[in-house]
């Protein structure tokens, strides 16, 4: 079982050399499947919650957490949004890290992530299309309350366009902040834009490993075709039949983990 703490849970036992980074931003326990999993397999897990309110406040949490509970360096495995959080932190704190996995990484370019949303939206029924537009709409208007469970409910929706064939696996409820996402988001895709999230790629001296699956909307030479040119070290596997979320995929889930097994053994 998992040991709670503050910011964070710990699965397995020590040493913990591995840490995982949910997406989002600000979706905390969305890796939690995956950490378990690997406690199962005996590795030492570490999953920080991402509680602060910036990227650099999230930076240093993820020091601190890392420093106070791990064995460094460490294997960053990071999802989504917490690929890209993973990747900031390995260029920062190169001496931290020992490898890092990015799992369904948004695009490293502007450029590549122009069509993802409508992608999405045209894997839905037109029933939970019309919803999903309803809740774009209700995010960008001012509320004193229930953000949190639009934007729960909007990433449920997406959850399910973005799956390929996804098994129905328990999972514990995720509750997003909808403050956080905002705040961190709008940082993140000025990173992005500015080309300066492409350009920490330089100062990243781990090798890097992108796992992404055929299926996922989120473009896979979005991640291949950019860090190519910017890291030393750098290999990209693409999952055939699979989605945004691998370990939830049914015909790709038990390549993932070989993949994912291989390279933190």
């Amino acid at each position: 079982m998992p040991a709670d703490m503050k910011n964070m849970r710990q699965y397995g036992d020590a040493p913990f050399s591995v840490a995982v980074l949910h997406g989002g931003p600000a979706a905390p326990g969305s890796m939690a499947g995956v950490a378990s999993d690997l406690a199962a397999a005996g590795i030492g897990v570490l999953e920080p919650f991402q509680t602060r309110e910036s990227i650099d406040s999230l930076v240093a949490e993820l020091k601190e957490i890392l420093l106070a509970r791990a064995e460094a360096p460490v294997t960053l495995v990071g999802h989504s949004w917490g690929a890209w959080l993973g990747f900031i932190f390995a260029a920062r704190y190169p001496g931290l890290v020992k490898k890092l996995i990015l799992v369904g990484s948004g695009p490293f370019e502007a450029g590549y992530a122009a069509g993802i949303m409508d992608a999405r939206l045209g894997r839905l029924t037109e029933t939970d299309r019309r919803e999903a537009r309803s809740l774009i709409a209700s995010l960008h208007k001012p509320a004193d309350s229930g953000l949190d469970g639009i934007l729960s409910r909007f990433g449920a929706l997406m959850s399910t366009a973005d799956a390929f064939d996804p098994l129905p696996l328990a999972s514990t409820e995720i509750v997003c902040r909808h403050d956080l996402h905002v705040r961190i988001w709008a940082e993140a895709s000025e990173l992005r834009s500015s080309g300066k999230l492409l350009e920490m790629g330089r100062l990243v001296q781990s090798p890097v490993v992108a796992i992404h699956g055929d299926y996922d909307p989120h473009p896979s030479e979005g991640v291949a075709e950019p860090l190519a040119r910017v890291l030393s070290d750098f290999r990209f596997y693409l999952l055939a039949k699979c989605g945004h979320e691998p370990w939830r995929e049914r015909q790709a889930r038990e390549k993932f983990y070989e993949l994912l097994l291989r390279e933190l053994l």
